[in-house]
């Protein structure tokens, strides 16, 4: 049977949940009751105001203010005016981390994989404990992992967009 990630699970460092999360399930009950399930196949981990590729690199405003709050909550940001994309807050409360999700084992690339589970904006700010219609969980199932710089930060300068701070399932 599988079991839901709790709580503790995402209140750890970024870069712990991150390669963790890898390889877990993320589903979504619909209100029909329709449950939408993808393996989570990339992801990658955003760490701290001094982290140039992380939205907390300029502070605390309206947009980011969940990133320094409870981890366990689902963080949901428009992306190119165009795609939603879902992070998991991490870590320590007033200590801004994320996780986005990159991509599941059917869908590449993070604007596809929340549009075919159904990820909007009226996620953002959800919080997964005790969550009947989005969780994950885990079903014992651990990818090899590769990593690989993050994607899509050239703004952040060298040094942070080549961090290897994506996690990859080894074969995707």
């Amino acid at each position: 049977m599988n079991k839901r990630l709790d709580a503790e699970f995402f209140h750890r460092d970024a870069l712990d949940v991150a390669p963790d999360l890898v390889g877990k399930i993320l589903v979504h009950r619909l209100a029909d009751g329709t449950e939408l399930r993808e393996r989570i196949a990339e992801t990658e981990a955003y760490r701290g105001e001094e982290d140039k590729g992380c939205h907390a690199a300029k502070g605390r405003t309206k947009r980011t203010e969940l990133l320094y709050g409870e981890s366990g909550v689902i963080y949901v940001y428009f992306c190119y005016g165009m795609h939603w994309l879902m992070n998991v807050i991490t870590g320590e409360k007033d200590q801004p981390q994320g996780v986005l999700l990159r991509a599941g084992e059917r869908f590449d690339g993070p604007a596809k994989l929340t549009k075919n589970m159904k990820v909007d904006g009226g996620f953002n700010g959800v919080l997964l404990k005790d969550n009947e219609e989005i969780w994950f969980e885990d079903d014992g199932f651990q990818p090899e992992i590769r990593t690989a710089p993050r994607v899509g930060i050239d703004y952040a300068g060298d040094y942070w967009k080549d961090i290897e701070w994506r996690f990859i399932a080894d074969g995707e």
